[in-house]
């Protein structure tokens, strides 16, 4: 299929990957301000709060999201519970930049968890394209020192950002594979925030049992509230968020997947540039050599025979 990337749909695609890394360096910067999972959950109630005048149909008992609630609780779980509150967390002992390099060995998880639980075949290329990728997300994880790789020593953020995106790949594969048996209603298909708020509300249920548990191992927890806080919270609920997924999903119907798929890559570019103006913590070699092995195994995953 022949795709025309005009020039608007090549900024929808961009901005995404804009707000994501913002959302990295935010949440870096609110580290010690509030907790990193009761952040993740007064994310999306503020995000609920503003899709209800948008969706608040899909929360009716005569809305066609509740014959799916099972469906939409682990896309909630997925989605919006764990990959967001394992992504802040992993911001506690890990930079904006290792946390957006990491997240893009999403391919990765794609391709294996499309394999194992799909049956999506994998082509040559993207064997190829899983093993350049691979040695990215390697160089980023041994910081650049080949002698590292015998005694691999990850901090906590590498690992949790690792789950993270097998989280998040798991959650993409279920928003492509609704059951045979049980297609997705178009009437929340077609309608962006009624799509989301149908995945937002149980994954608010979820955020809040985390964040429950959260402040039991640690009850001496607290929240520095003040306009620094109220601005981050703004910004995640709005930008990476709501703006984020309106762009993402108009951009992805224009150009489709596959080319939508390399703008992904753009995240730890974004990274690099916001985290060096705004936290003062400039890239380094590595950083080049692994972005540059990242997107070398997209592009080349993606070329057809």
């Amino acid at each position: 299929m022949t795709v025309h990337l005009t020039p608007r749909t090549a900024l929808l695609l961009t901005i995404p990957p804009l707000l994501w890394a913002g959302n990295a360096v935010v949440g870096r910067l609110m580290v010690g301000a509030i907790p990193p999972i009761t952040f993740n959950l007064v994310r999306w109630l503020v995000a609920l709060l503003l899709l209800l005048p948008l969706a608040a149909w899909v929360l009716k008992p005569s809305s066609p999201l509740w014959p799916h609630w099972r469906r939409m609780a682990l896309l909630g779980l997925l989605g919006m519970g764990c990959y967001n509150a394992l992504q802040y967390m992993a911001l506690k002992t890990s930079t904006p930049l290792n946390v957006t390099l990491v997240g893009a060995s999403m391919p990765i998880f794609m391709l294996g968890l499309g394999r194992l639980f799909f049956g999506a075949h994998i082509s040559r290329q993207q064997k190829w394209g899983v093993l350049l990728s691979t040695t990215g997300v390697l160089t980023v994880l041994t910081r650049g020192d080949v002698n590292q790789l015998l005694a691999l020593r990850l901090v906590p953020g590498d690992v949790l950002m690792l789950l993270a995106t097998a989280a998040w790949s798991w959650y993409s594969w279920l928003l492509i594979k609704p059951p045979a048996n049980q297609p997705d209603p178009p009437a929340l298909r077609n309608d962006w925030a009624a799509w989301l708020m149908a995945q937002v509300v149980p994954g608010l249920v979820w955020s809040g049992l985390f964040t429950g548990v959260e402040w039991a191992v640690a009850p001496d927890l607290q929240i520095q509230w003040g306009w620094p806080l109220l601005a981050a919270l703004a910004y995640v609920a709005i930008g990476p968020s709501l703006v984020a997924y309106y762009c993402w999903g108009t951009g992805v119907a224009a150009a489709g997947p596959q080319a939508a798929g390399f703008f992904v890559n753009l995240t730890p570019l974004f990274a690099a540039v916001l985290s060096a103006a705004v936290l003062g913590e400039l890239p380094k070699v590595y950083h080049g050599v692994a972005f540059a092995l990242i997107v070398g195994g997209i592009v080349v995953s993606a070329r057809r025979t």
